[in-house]
């Protein structure tokens, strides 16, 4: 007896072939599932869905018969429990659907299977991104992968602030070539931006409040900028690229988490000459300015973007109240946790109860 099942396998799900009875469904130990026990039918039907979404359900899988003696489709009752197919809905009018860029299709793909709701629904969480704006203080290398991560995720506005020329050091990594050196940074990173993922958009109204701010600085994180932002309650992700390493995070939530100011009262609390350290590496912009390595940048860009993207999806980020610390030669990163301080008040919290973070040397 053959019948059709009216469901899909969720998009980007592989299906493999482990022998003549039994078939492997994904890869990532998360959800994968071994179906062992199958017919030939059955197998044929499964395989030939390899690559899932091509087709838009399972047809012809042979019907079972359960301990009652009742009919039932107990492949697909397995996948089901599995979270690994979708019923088939009714396809929507092209024009009730925006299109996502083509570069966000893997993207959205990825998320189907990510979330916990197994709704398929990877392809709304992208495309609620193009109604949100990112803006970037820093247009430098890893600002640049960050961006164009951001861009190619799915990201509808993307704004740069950066009127440095670019020089030779900031070719390479993040994109910029030669025809850019000479140009002020946020221009041709904006062309970039534009070249790569045509749908996104660099500039916006003059009172448009990003959702995000990432501040990518150079040795230390600017005080006065950091008072600002939480001044004006602008959600904002500190980068610090130092000698040989970077720091992604925290990601500031005026408020609620703790701020850039905290972290400066727990290194002066480890390190009592902190804040003449910190004031000669703030004191001159240009002489501050460090070389971004170039796996730095990727990595510290790829990290960063994903703090943002966490923060626009509604998951929770994993550098509120903490940083990623990624250092040469591993590249490996470390996560640091920040308390609030008990003397910052940023948050309201009273002083008692308030842990603090183990000392470091200077700077950590």
């Amino acid at each position: 007896m053959l019948e059709v099942v009216a469901v899909r396998l969720r998009p980007g799900l592989r299906v493999l072939r482990r022998a003549t009875d039994e078939v492997q469904i994904g890869t990532d130990p998360r959800w994968a599932v071994r179906l062992t026990g199958l017919t030939v039918p059955e197998v044929r039907a499964l395989t030939a869905l390899d690559g899932g979404g091509v087709l838009p359900r399972m047809e012809r899988l042979t019907a079972r018969v359960d301990e009652d003696g009742r009919p039932c489709d107990a492949v697909v009752d397995l996948l089901r429990q599995a979270g690994l197919v979708l019923d088939a809905a009714p396809q929507r009018s092209a024009a009730s659907v925006p299109p996502l860029p083509s570069g966000a299709l893997a993207d959205a793909a990825a998320w189907s299977l990510v979330l916990d709701d197994h709704d398929g629904g990877g392809g709304a969480l992208v495309r609620a991104r193009a109604d949100r704006v990112v803006g970037f203080l820093g247009a430098g290398r890893l600002a640049l992968t960050a961006a164009t991560t951001l861009a190619s995720a799915g990201v509808g506005t993307v704004l740069l602030d950066d009127p440095s020329p670019v020089t030779t050091r900031d070719l390479g990594a993040g994109g910029l070539s030669a025809r850019d050196v000479g140009s002020p940074r946020a221009e041709a990173a904006a062309r970039l931006l534009r070249d790569l993922v045509p749908e996104v958009r660099t500039s916006a109204a003059e009172r448009t409040r990003p959702d995000v701010v990432v501040s990518v600085e150079h040795a230390v994180a600017d005080a006065a900028r950091a008072r600002a932002m939480m001044a004006a309650e602008v959600v904002h992700l500190s980068v610090v690229v130092r000698e040989g390493d970077v720091l992604v995070g925290p990601l500031v939530r005026p408020g609620s988490s703790p701020c850039l100011r905290c972290l400066d009262l727990h290194r002066t609390a480890a390190d009592p000459a902190w804040p003449v350290v910190a004031a000669q590496l703030a004191a001159s912009p240009r002489q501050r300015a460090v070389a971004e390595e170039s796996v730095l940048a990727v990595v510290g860009g790829g990290l960063a973007a994903a703090a943002v993207l966490a923060q626009l999806d509604g998951r929770p980020p994993a550098v509120v109240a903490a940083s990623l610390e990624i250092a040469l030669p591993d590249v490996v990163p470390r996560l640091r946790r920040w308390p609030v301080h008990p003397d910052c008040g940023c948050t309201g919290l009273p002083a008692a109860g308030v842990g603090r973070p183990a000392a470091g040397p200077t700077g950590s």
